[in-house]
C-alpha cells in the first residue's frame, strides 16, 4: 500500500461512521444539470472590440459510462446564455469607446467529451469528483448590435457623417473545460444521486463575422458598409446543481428463507473473514480454522459444514464463484489440521445470506466470510 493509500485508510478509520469507502460507479448513466453562468467580458484578439455580458443560465445533459475503478467517460451537450450589457469597438485616447443602443444575447452551444474521476472516499455521504473535457463550441451572436454615438454631420466632398452600427454573427471553435463537485445518493431511489459542481469553460479564438454599417453616412448617395472577422475568447465560470442516474441498480432481492436446523446441544459455529476480492487465509484466519479443527476432535459430530459468502460488490455470478473458492480454502485448511475430508460439506452462497444487510455494490467486511458449523 502506498503512503497516500495508508494515510487515507487511517484517516477514514478515524472518522467512521462519517467517512466510508466509496463504491465506484460501473456501467451506463445519464446526467442533467442547470445553474448560473458568469461569462464575463468577451475580449477580441486585437483588443479593440469588447462585449460586456450579464450573468445568465446554463443547462447541460450527458451520457456516460463508469469503469468500476473510479474513472468515468461521458459525452455532453450544453447551452449558456448571457444578455449583453454593453459593446465597445474602438479606442479613444487609450480607452475603449462604448456603443449606444446595445441589444442582443450571446448564446454558447457546446459538444464535449469528458473524463471524470470519483475520489475513492466519502464524507457525510458526499462523493467528491473532478474532471475535464475537450470539444467544440458555437458562439451565437446573431442578435447582438451596437450603434456608435452620432457625430456632427458636415458635408465634405459629398460625404456625410452619421451613426454607425456593428452587427455580430455566428462562429465556432475548439473548447475545453474543467470541473469539480460532489454527489449525494438519494435515499429510496437506487442509482439516483444529486450533484453540485463548479465548472470553468473556455475556448480558443473564435473568429466571429462582424458587419459594420454607417447608418447616417452617405458617399455619393450610398450608405457604406463592410464585413470582417473578430476573434473572441470565451472564459465562462458556472455553478450547477443536477441529477445523475446509474442504470442497473435495483433493490437487493430478499434472501430465501432457509429451514432452521434441528437444535443441537453441541453445535458450534466459527467465522473466518477475508479481504476484499480475496480467498487466501490470513494468519488470524488460520488460527480460527485450527481452533475449529481442535474442537471438532473433542465432540461427537455428524457433519461439518463449510459455507462461503461475499459482499454485494461485483456481479452475482462472480461472487458465487468467489464464495466457493473461499469455502474450499477453509476446507483444505481443516483437512491440513486433521479433520477428515469426508466429514466436510462445502457450499458457496455468493452475496446471499448477508450478515450485515446492505444495498448493491457495497464492500462490507463482515459479509466477506466463511462459516464453519460443527454439528
Amino acid at each position: 500500500m502506498t503512503r497516500i493509500g495508508l494515510f487515507a485508510g487511517v484517516a477514514c478509520a478515524a472518522l467512521v461512521p462519517v467517512c466510508v469507502s466509496a463504491q465506484p460507479l460501473q456501467g451506463p448513466y445519464v446526467a442533467i444539470g442547470a445553474g448560473a453562468n458568469f461569462a464575463g467580458d468577451l475580449q477580441s484578439s486585437h483588443e479593440t472590440n469588447k462585449i460586456y455580458t450579464n450573468a445568465g443560465p446554463v443547462a447541460l445533459g450527458s451520457l456516460g459510462w463508469g469503469f468500476g475503478n473510479g474513472l468515468r467517460a461521458e459525452i455532453e451537450g450544453s447551452y449558456r446564455a448571457n444578455g449583453i450589457s454593453g459593446i465597445s469597438n474602438r479606442r479613444v485616447n487609450g480607452e475603449l469607446l462604448p456603443l449606444a443602443n446595445v441589444t442582443g444575447t450571446v448564446g454558447t452551444y457546446a459538444a464535449m467529451a469528458n473524463l471524470a474521476y470519483d475520489i475513492p472516499y466519502r464524507r457525510f455521504g458526499i462523493q467528491p469528483y473532478i474532471g475535464g473535457g475537450i470539444g467544440y463550441a458555437w458562439l451565437n451572436m446573431s442578435g447582438t448590435h451596437g450603434e456608435e454615438p452620432i457625430s456632427i454631420r458636415l458635408p465634405q466632398n459629398n460625404i456625410y457623417r452619421g451613426a454607425g452600427e456593428l452587427a455580430y454573427g455566428n462562429a465556432g471553435g475548439f473548447a475545453f473545460q474543467g470541473f469539480a463537485g460532489g454527489s449525494l445518493a438519494i435515499p429510496g431511489v437506487p442509482g439516483l444521486t444529486a450533484t453540485l459542481e463548479y465548472r470553468y469553460f473556455g475556448s480558443a479564438r473564435i473568429n466571429t463575422p462582424v458587419t459594420a454599417t454607417a447608418l447616417g453616412d452617405t458617399i455619393n448617395g450610398r450608405v457604406p458598409h463592410g464585413k470582417g472577422n473578430l476573434g473572441f475568447f470565451v472564459g465562462d465560470q458556472s455553478v450547477l446543481v443536477g441529477l445523475r442516474y446509474a442504470f442497473g441498480h435495483t433493490p437487493p432481492a430478499p434472501a430465501p428463507v432457509a429451514e432452521a436446523p434441528a437444535p443441537s446441544p453441541i453445535s458450534r459455529s466459527y467465522l473466518v473473514f477475508f479481504d476484499w476480492d480475496k480467498y487466501n487465509l490470513t494468519d488470524r484466519a488460520r488460527q480460527i480454522v485450527a481452533e475449529a479443527a481442535t474442537n471438532a476432535t473433542k465432540v461427537q459430530y455428524t457433519k461439518i459444514e463449510v459455507n462461503g459468502y461475499t459482499d454485494t460488490s461485483g456481479t452475482p455470478k462472480y461472487n458465487m464463484a468467489l464464495s466457493l473458492r473461499r469455502a474450499n480454502a477453509v476446507a483444505a485448511e481443516l483437512v491440513k489440521d486433521g479433520v477428515p475430508k469426508s466429514a466436510i460439506a462445502i457450499e458457496g452462497f455468493g452475496e446471499t445470506h448477508l450478515l450485515v444487510p446492505t444495498g448493491p455494490n457495497v464492500r462490507e467486511p463482515q459479509n466477506r466470510r466463511v462459516e464453519i458449523i460443527i454439528g
